[in-house]
């Protein structure tokens, strides 16, 4: 028994984590949930989440070895029914057919689209004579034209004459789902307008949090110019409509794009400016000084003050992890116990993943959890090395915590940028030294003091100086992001290794045993299948509109210009730094059709490439956008069958044989893509 008890202690000591692993196991429950080949029945997402309270129950009841298995089990269940029910429960009608007329809706966000388009979200939405069971609850629209850069009145109705389509299927299978983003988001048709907004009536009385954030946006523009003020308007509103793309990509490519969203640095400057001022001012109150009530008065302002940026900032979910995150805090300092923990970091993931279970599946999550926990486990375990010895000069102590912190959150987060952005920013270190302390030090304090000074129209004095700061941040980014090998590019990695690295990461981070080190072996198992993974050789869009065919110096695109969006995921799911145009150039054979080892693959674009095409032999592929009706040997993708299938992957094997691979085939059957499930369910 000896022999064993060390072991017995180890496992011991892993189970009394159990409250830190339980959002992973929680994951893996909704994970297993949007995995499915089918949408479940909704009595077996009844009976899972019985399943769960079942197990909860026998939980408490049975003898300590089989704890953990209905543990896990009781989470799994809860993960797979919420993510059921979530899903149900968002349910809103999809348009089921292209639509060119006129639109009227509400305004209720801004952005800009991957061209750079500003580009509106309505709801209340009326589509010309459709009937408002026919009528997306939400719609999307680009603007286009003479008039696309003036912003609409938030809040306010307009219309205008605008081409919607159901939201698109994944630009490659495996690929990031644009329809199941949409339906959780209850966008129900995407599309442009080339003709200007027109306004139908102004907001109706009453203030909203949207209105508010526009509001205050176009009060900072008035003080600062141009990119200043649109990141200023980010920084302090959430609103980046305002930004170019070239400004966008600069702090991409310098690793500062997370400057941009509202999250923990920001979240966590601002509360801690806020608590630092209270209790500063109280503390010069003779009555209060003496007492514990400052700090707590103190706290409880700095979470008032944490929830209204919540709320102005839209609620993404990376701010909702700062404010839950936050708020612990200041409820550990209100209750004088320990503020930072992984408990807290695990509080805020389960109480994300029960409200939006959607977004285990997004780049922001996992990269918000990531940096936050590998930063608690960093700075923790600094502070037990350091107990009993003196402080250092407080210079000192920011400089190295600027330096650790961007170190440890970068490293964090690159797995995670890399799959999902398929860049790796080289000198972001460097961008994040020369950037950060100034944040902390001289934007967030002064981003606080002008919304301070807003009602008396005294705003423009901090709100100067603060663009100072934001203009050498802006400057530091372009200055990076020029430099040689800022970016480099790396192939999409397929999802079996993702989450294997993900899982051995995680069990790297939480776990306090000896057992940790065997976390290493998912994480080295992953990286060899990411890095030996082979793209497929022919990726064809759903439109059947473009072709792009691997070849030995890159993928060979059949078109130049137009799906200009799915040809740059291709790419950028290669790890290709080309663009399209220079891709085309690749595409080297007559009529259309270019060569793979002993097939012919044939893209015949419109009813030109359909009249074009003169016929094909039993190995080649012909692929084309229109219907087509001819009787011919070859293997044949025309827009019925991509119509039904999605878009397409094919791998050639060594004996020449094709392995097709499906959107439709991986994405399975859904409310998401699927107009007869959703019409069965909802009813639309």
């Amino acid at each position: 028994m000896s022999q064993h008890s060390p072991w017995r202690e180890q496992l011991s000591t892993e189970l009394g984590q159990g409250f830190i692993f339980a959002p992973v196991v929680l994951g893996l429950g909704i994970l297993v949930y949007f995995e499915m080949p089918e949408e479940p029945l909704l009595v077996i997402s009844l009976l899972s989440l019985l399943l769960g309270f079942g197990c909860a129950v026998l939980l408490r009841l049975s003898p300590f070895f089989w704890r953990p298995l209905f543990w896990g089990i009781t989470l799994i269940a809860f993960g797979f029914g919420s993510a059921a029910w979530r899903s149900a429960a968002v349910a809103a009608p999809v348009l089921n057919w292209r639509y060119y007329g006129p639109v009227e809706g509400r305004v209720v966000g801004l952005d800009r689209s991957a061209s750079g388009a500003l580009r509106v979200t309505l709801d209340q939405v009326k589509l010309g004579r459709k009937g408002p069971r026919q009528a997306p609850k939400r719609v999307r629209v680009s603007l286009y034209g003479s008039y696309a850069d003036e912003r609409p009145i938030a809040g306010a109705r307009v219309m205008t004459t605008a081409h919607l389509s159901p939201p698109a299927g994944p630009a490659e299978p495996h690929g990031f789902d644009f329809q199941r983003h949409a339906w959780f988001t209850q966008i129900g048709g995407v599309g442009y307008a080339r003709v200007p907004l027109l306004l139908v009536a102004y907001p109706a009385e009453g203030l909203s949090f949207f209105k508010l954030r526009i509001a205050l946006s176009n009060r900072i523009n008035l003080h600062l110019d141009g990119q200043t003020g649109a990141f200023a308007a980010a920084v302090m509103t959430g609103d980046r409509s305002g930004l170019s793309m070239e400004t966008l990509k600069n702090l991409r490519h310098s690793n500062l794009a997370h400057l941009l969203a509202i999250s923990g640095l920001h979240m966590g400057l601002l509360v801690a400016f806020v608590f630092a001022a209270l209790r500063f001012g109280l503390s010069l109150i003779p009555s209060l000084a003496s007492g514990s009530a400052v700090k707590k008065i103190a706290a409880l302002g700095g979470l008032i003050a944490a929830g209204g940026y919540l709320g102005l900032s839209g609620g993404s979910v990376a701010t909702e992890r700062a404010f839950i995150m936050a708020a612990v805090a200041l409820g550990a300092v209100m209750l004088e116990r320990r503020a930072i923990s992984l408990r807290a970091v695990a509080l805020a993931a389960m109480i994300i993943l029960i409200r939006r279970p959607d977004a285990i599946t997004g780049p922001g999550f996992q990269m918000s959890f990531a940096a936050t926990t590998a930063l608690v486990v960093v700075f923790n375990t600094i502070s037990r090395l350091n107990a009993g010895k003196p402080p250092r000069h407080v210079i000192w102590r920011m400089i190295k915590g600027t330096v650790i912190s961007s170190a440890v959150a970068g490293l964090a987060t690159l797995p995670i940028a890399a799959a999902h952005f398929n860049n790796i920013a080289q000198f972001g270190l460097i961008a994040n030294l020369a950037s950060v302390p100034l944040m902390g030090i001289l934007v967030i304090p002064l981003a606080v003091v002008a919304a301070c000074l807003l009602p008396v129209h005294l705003e423009w004095l901090p709100l100067t100086v603060m663009g100072w700061g934001l203009d050498w941040i802006l400057s530091v980014a372009r200055e990076v992001s020029s430099w040689d090998g800022a970016i480099h590019k790396v192939p999409a990695p397929p999802s079996w290794a993702y989450l294997t690295i993900c899982f051995g990461l995680l069990g790297l981070a939480l776990m306090i045993s000896k057992f940790r080190f065997v976390a290493l072996a998912p994480i080295v198992v992953g990286v060899f299948g990411w890095v030996t993974d082979q793209r497929p050789d022919i990726l064809i869009s759903d439109t059947g509109v473009l072709v792009g065919v691997l070849g030995a110096e890159g993928r060979a695109l059949s078109k130049e210009k137009g799906a200009g969006f799915v040809a740059g995921v291709w790419l950028e799911n290669d790890g290709d730094p080309s663009f399209q145009r220079a891709a085309a150039r690749r595409w080297d054979g007559p009529k259309g059709a270019t060569r793979i080892g002993v097939h012919v693959i044939f893209a015949a674009a419109g009813k030109r490439g359909l009249d074009a095409f003169d016929g094909c032999k039993a190995s080649d592929i012909a692929v084309f956008s229109e219907m087509f009706e001819r009787d011919v040997p070859c293997r044949v993708f025309d827009q019925k069958s991509l119509g039904r299938s999605g878009s397409i992957a094919i791998s050639i094997k060594e004996n020449g044989a094709l392995n097709v691979t499906t959107a439709r085939g991986v994405a399975g059957r859904r409310y998401w893509n699927d107009k007869t499930l959703r019409n069965a369910r909802f009813g639309y």
